[in-house]
């Protein structure tokens, strides 16, 4: 049996987070995460409450395959934005099995300097099979800790290929991490994420793979010459770095900080954020839409049976959806 604290008041969780206190942010976030309805209430509340202290933070959102990183590069990067005089708030999204559907949640191991400096905050979360490498929750918990006065929140997702639109749309700033080398390396990397990249930074640039990071780096400046630009006032860097040594690191958080003037100088910034909190408004009402639908009483009843006719194909999935449809909307 897994154990789990009593809740608190509402007023507790909010005094905790606005005092920056870890263990209740920590608290606050499994909240917001439950799946119980009496839980769903208090953090709705909890988030209403804690809104106008929202909206300052950087949102970086951070992706690559497997195998390119990400942990250690998050960890220098984080560690060099504390000393800055930064807090800093990771959202580490570890993949669930898609069979038994456990998660690893080993990201806060990996990252091992900022994951004991009380200055940040390293929260790993299990994706739950949600589209986009992100977890069900994580735009509710990047505002939890704004509120509690991180300004700088990295958003680490499962890796390339599993929808990074779902992570561009909730985030200020998209980076790539992509591997030294070309060619067949750089075929792995799907079109759609370069167009979504505010920046394409070759990680492991160093030792053996300086050489093979000046020839990615010519490859992806010349990829990006045949892409379209995401927004017109910023043309995407490409960078080489090291999350070992630390190489470019300062140069990216440059282009980081470059970036975030720009939109907020234009507008585009507000503009953004406004877009996204409009799409998530409407990814919750189907969300809540398909709960609804699928805890109707006659729905659930005649469901099963109508899933074994498309199954055996007795049946259209149309009709069925229809039949379902039209039980559903009969009240």
């Amino acid at each position: 049996m897994t154990f789990r604290a009593p809740r608190l008041s509402v007023e507790a969780y909010e005094r905790g987070v606005i005092d920056g206190d870890r263990g209740r942010l920590a608290r606050a976030v499994t909240l917001v995460e439950s799946r119980s309805e009496e839980d769903q209430l208090l953090a709705h509340n909890l988030l209403q409450r804690v809104l106008p202290r929202t909206g300052i933070a950087h949102r970086i959102g951070i992706t690559g395959v497997p195998g390119v990183g990400k942990s250690t590069f998050i960890d220098n990067l984080g560690m060099r934005l504390l000393d800055a005089g930064h807090r800093v708030a990771v959202l580490a999204i570890d993949p669930t099995s898609q069979l038994s559907g456990g998660s690893i949640l080993g990201d806060k191991t990996r990252m091992q300097r900022l994951a004991l400096d009380p200055r940040a905050f390293v929260r790993p979360s299990p994706s739950g099979l949600s589209p986009g490498g992100v977890a069900r929750r994580t735009r509710e918990t990047m505002l939890l800790c704004e509120a509690a006065g991180y300004d700088v929140v990295l958003v680490e997702t499962v890796g390339v290929g599993q929808g990074e639109t779902a992570v561009a749309d909730m985030v200020d700033f998209f980076l790539v991490l992509v591997l030294p080398g070309a060619g067949d390396e750089l075929q792995g990397i799907k079109k759609g994420v370069f167009e979504l990249a505010d920046a394409l930074v070759v990680n492991k640039a160093d030792g053996e793979g300086e050489r093979r990071a000046k020839v990615a780096l010519a490859d992806l400046k010349a990829a990006l010459r045949y892409l379209p630009r995401k927004r017109a006032v910023w043309q995407p860097r490409v960078l080489a770095a090291s999350g070992l040594t630390g190489l470019g690191i300062d140069e990216l958080w440059t282009a980081i900080h470059e970036h975030r003037q720009l939109l907020t100088s234009t507008g585009e910034l507000a503009a953004l954020r406004a877009a996204q909190q409009r799409t998530w408004m409407w990814t919750l009402i189907r969300e809540r839409l398909e709960n609804a639908f699928r805890q109707h009483h006659d729905v659930a009843a005649t469901l099963p049976s109508l899933e074994r006719a498309v199954e055996a194909g007795t049946t259209t999935s149309s009709a069925a959806a229809d039949e379902l449809l039209a039980i559903f909307g009969s009240e």
